[in-house]
């Protein structure tokens, strides 16, 4: 997969260039893309690359499978951009791919697994981990890795990509109540966790 994108998108410093004030919508793009643009293609890697890899990299938790997810997701953008109708906007369909390919992993891990589990290992059994910080950012990033997959996913869909509800549920393939619901969790553990920390009010 990786190396049929490597030939698409040539060169990582291309990938990663920010886009110019000559670049068009998104939607403009998906529609360019469809009929083998890839220019078209290598601009909305650039823009959108960064995006997907942090919401994977926040769900699977592994640097490698991440990079290998995202470059998945653009390739299928490639082969599928004649499917998009605009029903949503472009990055909610890029990070409903990016989910559904880092669950599809998830699973497999899970069940590749003789203990049933795909990592039970603890953040906190990182000698590094284990040392306490007063940086805010850094608490939160490893408060966010007790939480479980499905309240993850709803506070970085929200919080980190501002996703509204309505967005949340086109990714997530649920309705806005059941969005709505996890999120109330999600905030109540998440705050818990973070004022076992020393951390007050970062939620409010």
């Amino acid at each position: 997969m990786r190396n049929d994108f490597a030939e698409l998108v040539p060169g990582i410093a291309a990938w990663r260039r920010p886009p110019t004030a000559k670049d068009n919508s998104d939607e403009a793009l998906i529609a360019k893309i469809a009929s083998g643009n890839r220019l078209a293609m290598q601009v909305l890697f650039a823009r959108h690359h960064a995006r997907i890899y942090r919401f994977v990299l926040r769900l699977i938790g592994s640097e490698a499978l991440a990079e290998d997810i995202t470059s998945e997701v653009f390739l299928n953008v490639w082969r599928q951009a004649r499917r998009f109708q605009a029903r949503s906007a472009v990055t909610t369909w890029l990070l409903a791919i990016a989910r559904y390919k880092a669950l599809a992993e998830m699973r497999r891990r899970y069940e590749a697994s003789d203990e049933g589990t795909v990592d039970a290992s603890d953040p906190a059994d990182d000698p590094e981990a284990t040392f306490e910080t007063k940086h805010r950012g850094e608490i939160l990033r490893s408060c966010l890795t007790r939480l479980s997959p499905r309240h993850r996913e709803i506070i970085d869909l929200v919080y980190y990509h501002e996703k509204s509800v309505q967005e949340a549920a086109d990714i997530l393939g649920v309705p806005g109540n059941t969005v709505k619901t996890r999120m109330f969790h999600a905030r109540k553990k998440l705050s818990q966790l973070l004022e076992a920390r020393g951390v007050v009010g970062a939620l409010s």
